[in-house]
């Protein structure tokens, strides 16, 4: 017994490497397909609208979970971008222009891309992720091999090119600068979909995804950025005959609401900017429905583009180990309130669509309050990544998982008007409060907005004069939940302008 005993304890005293089995199982690496569209609003069929053509959205919504009450940090490119990017505010940055680059505030931010990036993950974008134009670049450090851009021109018929109010030509879109007119505001040529940009960017996409399949053991992060439906509302011709023209509402409500003040509104100048549009005054009923048919036709297109990703995405056998995203930048005017384009805090230009799919991600809508900031510590965290402190985002992974988990009471999203005005907008379930005020200025000296969305969707009448209590009450959540906003930072000016694209 003695002897089997000495056995049993030198075999016990072995050292035994342990087995593959016997580790906990790694957590696993998605890939990460961000879908970024400028200017899409929440006009798809996903989000209840029977007129749009989105089919390839839709069926990517019917996997995944869309968000009913998602909004942008500003309604405007650059800086809504550099929300998503950085997770960082535009009032945290001071960053409210298209031209500043987000490290003349921010030079150490780890971007999202780049964060991926050294975390293990092959970051490539393509087309239009950060604002490239007006003055602005990329950021090349936040991406693994050099960012695509695409090279199709903006117009492919003559009579499209750079024309004056009455049509007259004004020279090759070549010439375009900051302060040259643009030319036509739509286009319908009759050519096949890659002879425009977006056509390129699904081309590229695919080939990006193809080549991410020959090495599954590298995770990517492909950041997609289509820029239709921005204008020039250029598309191919076949896209614009989904729809009849002339059955096409305009919009009933075409003032400000009442009692809001004159700077809460815009004169639409991005719109005045191309040949044939008025420099000021209404539209005529032909030519909304003209704008509102080549914002549809737009959107279709690029909804196509997206379904040739998807497409591959799923032949290659990516979809199940693939996080897919589709962000819109910022909503759009499509005439409510008398307003084209974005460039406001009222709900058209705010609320985006956002829809997420992939392994684990419950299917079916959520009610759950978000903002642009939020996908940063998301993502990282769907990736079983830790978010980078000092974000002001709030990762809703949990809601991704269960589409009743609440995230949020607000969300703050912000706009610059003249004089040094600041728009800061807090949006709850119910009410959108905006306080107008000069950074740094006392409190008594705002004007403030309020809209009640439960008895007032449409945002007809700014209730703040009539309801000062809930004001108050709302202003006080403002004052505690969000530091003041940051003036425009002021950033040196380029020796020259150099040429702006139509399309950023």
């Amino acid at each position: 017994m003695r002897l089997l005993l000495l056995c049993l304890a030198a075999f016990l005293a072995i050292p035994i490497s342990p087995t593959r089995a016997a580790d906990p199982p790694a957590a696993p690496r998605p890939n990460i397909l961000l879908i970024c569209v400028d200017d899409l609003k929440p006009l798809l069929g996903c989000y209840g609208n029977s007129t749009v053509k989105s089919p390839h959205i839709d069926r990517l919504a019917a996997r995944g979970l869309t968000f009913d009450r998602a909004y942008t940090n500003q309604a405007v490119c650059s800086p809504s971008r550099n929300a998503l990017m950085t997770g960082l505010r535009p009032g945290r940055l001071g960053i409210y222009d298209l031209a500043t680059h987000f490290r003349l505030a921010a030079p150490d931010a780890i971007t999202l891309p780049q964060y991926f990036k050294a975390s293990g993950w092959r970051a490539e974008g393509l087309g239009k992720i950060f604002h490239a134009g007006n003055g602005n670049h990329e950021d090349p450090i936040s991406w693994s091999s050099p960012f695509f851009k695409g090279s199709a021109p903006t117009y492919l018929l003559p009579e499209s090119e750079i024309a004056d109010k009455t049509g007259k030509a004004a020279g090759p879109i070549s010439k375009l600068s900051a302060k040259d007119p643009r030319g036509a505001a739509w286009e319908a040529a009759d050519v096949p979909d890659d002879s425009y940009r977006d056509g390129q960017l699904a081309t590229e996409a695919v080939a990006r995804l193809q080549s991410a399949a020959a090495h599954p053991d590298s995770p990517f992060f492909l950041a997609v950025g289509f820029l239709k439906p921005h204008l020039p509302f250029c598309a191919p011709k076949r896209y614009w005959e989904l729809y009849d023209r002339a059955a096409f509402p305009i919009a009933s409500l075409t003032s400000l609401p009442v009692d809001a003040p004159d700077f809460a509104g815009h004169p639409s100048g991005e719109l005045r900017r191309y040949s044939a549009i008025p420099d000021e005054g209404p539209l005529s009923p032909d030519l909304q429905r003209t704008l509102i048919h080549g914002y549809h036709a737009a959107v279709s297109y690029t909804d196509a583009m997206i379904g040739k990703v998807l497409d591959s995405l799923d032949a290659l056998k990516l979809s199940d180990k693939t996080i897919v995203v589709l962000w819109g930048d910022h909503g759009w005017h499509l005439g409510d309130h008398g307003l084209w384009c974005k460039h406001s805090n009222y709900e058209q230009a705010a609320r985006i669509p956002l829809i997420i799919a992939g392994p684990g991600i419950a299917t079916g809508r959520s009610p759950a309050l978000v903002e642009s900031v939020d996908l940063y510590p998301t993502l990282a965290a769907l990736a079983s990544l830790p978010a980078p402190k000092d974000l002001d985002g709030t990762s809703f992974a949990p809601t991704l998982h269960n589409p009743t988990t609440p995230t949020k009471a607000h969300i703050l999203h912000t706009f610059p008007r003249k004089n040094n005005l600041i728009g800061r907008a807090l949006r709850t379930a119910q009410h959108r409060l905006v306080e107008w005020k000069i950074p740094g200025a006392p409190a008594d000296s705002a004007q403030c907005e309020l809209y009640d969305y439960d008895s007032d969707p449409s945002e007809s009448r700014n209730l703040a004069p009539s309801q000062p209590d809930t004001v108050a009450r709302l202003r006080a959540i403002l004052a505690s939940s969000y530091p003041e906003s940051k003036p425009q930072l002021k950033s040196p000016k380029p020796s020259r302008t150099p040429p702006t694209d139509p399309e950023d």
